[in-house]
């Protein structure tokens, strides 16, 4: 499995702490929980981080430099605390300078102290201050707010703010004798703290600020995540968001293999070509003679041909395609350049025969694009392969997809300078439709525009996001991962379960509510998924949710024209669900969720919609066609004027389907004020991510 980043756990400098069970067992052999933070460890390995140990000796530059987020757990003088060596519990000022620096660059920082800190000798206290915040030297007691009535292990209490989440999926946790912290910068933002009945009385427990390009978090307690405390109450949970916040987003590096065929002069001469052949084609393709003349065309198709030459040896396992290609364009020309057919070389395409990860494909066809260019125009465009190794396992183990084939952009010209994401096969222009067995998800574009979508909304909605949402947001290369496996059991969904028919695969027309379930369905089905993938050690399971969630309710409803928006549609019924269900709310105009209940949320759509399915089978189409608009218009105000929300008295069910199809309105859904309003201020940004690769 890829990882999300690296965490760097330090056991140097007399650690009281040890991820390592020997250790652990040797510094307390009658009670190595007390002493071991292995649990913590394979929590963050399970979340999706890698956790390495610095064990002794300086902690240097370099080490530092390979790594995400420092974890400094408390550490003591051989006097107070058995510790992981004998040696000296303080840093030196070279170490400190080099811990400034990483946070400074970039870096997470997380700094666990202790109740009477000074006592223990080490200066973590020293390193804390540099970043304004002090460990004072206390020991919090609390009574009225104690875990199994004792008076120093203590319920902090939340302290919220709008900028960070970082208790997001957290009801409650214990600290076990802990100090307590005060800030002396005006940046630092206190999460927990004690309640108004403690001593002391509302005293910072958790404290957090962003220094330089990094961040900083501190504790004032350590024994929260040791192995004897870690699965109480909600501290794991506690314990790995601190991770997903303190990780820097644009850390991960996507892994690339790219040639340098954009660079070439043919490549530049291929799109200055097929821009010059754009405006001379009619909406099918043929030539229009009212602009152009033949040998103008029959020039410009020979410098396509010469740059395709050109370009071909890049590109060894296509040159039966490739050459298939030339014949077609040759056949093209004879044709009096009458609409184009393709079928030749679009059989010879096969990039579903060889998902190496980073291969790379080139292709020249006359093609509309989905979402984008809806004549079909000649179109260059070099792929790339987005296929790690987590993912062909996946699909060969649990979620066969044969045709599914996800891809980067390289290169491309004007037709995919749109919102268009997909390279299939039905979009070129053929002579007759053939048994395509792929179907290319640019996942690089859909994870640029989802994260640039959604960091805006929430931006402008002042939604709190939860640490590994906005990790999520953040990162490219997380997004891209998360995307792959999304699209892949999306994908795979369809045609799978009590399917009364899959309105995709039967080629007819039927009222658009119906496209826009069969989509939601594929989605809810993957978040139900999610849990599953998470208890098989797979870490993208959350945010596989969040992208789900957020590309639903931000993008989806507002993108595109509102007639017969299938995909919006099913994001504005998740909204209405979420906020009817009381777990989604707009207050103040403040967007926020109840975290703690989203996913059961989710899931109960999702088993309502597939009882929906599943009863479908017993109904004739018309009644399944009603049976929908009902369950969608129970949550989704229909247009005041819909025939369909009127009954069946309003509905022409004497004649053919195609008459229901056709009383259906444009937008037999609008959109609620909420998304009228998000609608107008995010155009600009929906505007923005047309043709957005990263």
């Amino acid at each position: 499995m890829p990882k999300i980043g690296r965490v760097l756990f330090v056991e140097s400098h007399a650690s009281a702490w040890s991820s390592r069970a020997e250790v652990a067992l040797r510094m307390n052999p009658v009670n190595p929980k007390d002493a071991g933070y292995i649990q913590a460890a394979d929590f963050a390995r399970m979340a999706g981080f890698e956790f390495a140990v610095h064990e002794s000796g300086v902690l240097t530059k370099a080490q530092l430099a390979e790594s995400d987020v420092l974890v400094l757990p408390h550490s003591s003088i051989p006097e107070w605390e058995k510790t992981v060596d004998a040696s000296s519990p303080i840093f030196s000022a070279a170490e400190i300078s080099d811990i400034k620096d990483f946070v400074e660059q970039g870096g997470g920082l997380l700094i666990l102290a202790e109740t009477e800190q000074p006592k223990y000798g080490n200066n973590l206290a020293e390193i804390s201050s540099l970043f304004g915040i002090t460990i004072s030297n206390d020991t919090v007691q609390d009574p009225t707010n104690s875990h199994k009535d004792v008076a120093t292990w203590i319920k902090p209490v939340e302290v919220v703010n709008s900028k960070f989440d970082l208790l997001a999926n957290i009801e409650s946790v214990a600290l076990y004798r802990a100090g307590a912290l005060v800030a002396t910068d005006p940046r630092v933002f206190s999460v927990l703290r004690t309640s108004s009945q403690a001593d002391p009385a509302d005293a910072a427990l958790l404290q957090v600020v962003e220094f330089g390009k990094g961040r900083v978090a501190v504790l004032a307690d350590s024994d929260i995540f040791g192995d004897d405390s870690i699965q109480e109450l909600d501290n794991e949970a506690l314990w790995v968001n601190l991770l997903m916040w303190l990780m820097p987003g644009d850390r991960g590096k996507l892994d690339t293999n790219a040639n340098s065929v954009t660079e070439m002069h043919a490549w530049q001469e291929l799109v200055t070509a097929i821009e010059t052949l754009r405006p001379l084609q009619n909406s099918d393709g043929s030539i229009n003679f009212e602009v152009a003349n033949g040998e103008q065309v029959v020039a410009v198709v020979e410098n396509i041909k010469r740059s395709i030459i050109e370009i071909a040896p890049l590109f060894p396992h296509q040159k039966n395609h490739l050459d298939a290609t030339l014949r077609d364009f040759d056949k093209w020309v004879s044709a009096g350049f009458t609409v184009p057919d393709f079928f030749d070389s679009l059989m010879l395409f096969h990039p579903d025969q060889n998902r190496t990860h980073g291969l790379e494909n080139f292709v020249v066809f006359p093609m509309y694009t989905q979402n984008g260019n809806l004549n079909r125009n000649f179109e260059a465009v070099v792929t790339r392969t987005f296929w790690p190794d987590f993912a062909e396992k996946l699909e060969a183990t649990k979620y066969q997809n044969a045709a599914f084939v996800p891809i980067e952009f390289v290169g491309f010209t004007k037709g995919y300078d749109t919102h268009s994401a997909v390279l299939f096969p039905e979009t070129v222009a053929t002579r007759e439709i053939g048994t395509f067995t792929w179907g290319g998800i640019f996942c690089d574009r859909e994870a640029a525009r989802f994260r640039r979508v959604a960091s805006e909304a929430s931006e402008l909605l002042k939604l709190s996001l939860p640490a590994d949402a906005e990790l999520l947001l953040q990162s490219q290369k997380l997004a891209q991962e998360t995307f792959v496996l999304w699209d892949l059991i999306h994908d795979r969904t369809h045609s799978h379960g009590d399917l009364p028919f899959d309105p995709f695969m039967i080629k007819q027309r039927m009222p658009f509510w119906m496209y826009a379930l069969e989509e939601l369905r594929c989605d809810l089905n993957t978040f139900k998924e999610t849990s599953q993938l998470e208890a098989d050690g797979i870490f993208y399971g959350r945010f596989i949710r969040y992208a789900i969630l957020f590309d639903r309710l931000f993008r989806f409803p507002i993108t595109g024209e509102r007639v017969r928006n299938y995909d919006g549609l099913g994001g504005q019924l998740i909204f209405a669900w979420l906020h009817k269900q009381g777990v989604l709310h707009w207050t103040d105009n403040t967007l926020s969720f109840d975290w703690m209940k989203v996913n059961d949320s989710v899931i109960e759509l999702c088993d309502a919609v597939n009882d929906l399915y599943r009863e479908g089978i017993d109904r004739s189409r018309i009644a399944h066609w009603m049976a929908a608009h009902e369950f969608i218009a129970a949550w989704v105000t229909p247009h005041p004027a819909s025939k369909w929300a009127k009954g069946i008295e309003e509905l022409p069910i004497e004649g053919e389907t195609k008459e229901l199809v056709d009383v259906v309105l444009g937008d037999e859904f609008p959109l609620n004020v909420f998304y009228e309003a998000l609608r107008t201020k995010l155009a600009p940004t929906i505007a923005g991510v047309s043709g957005i690769t990263a």
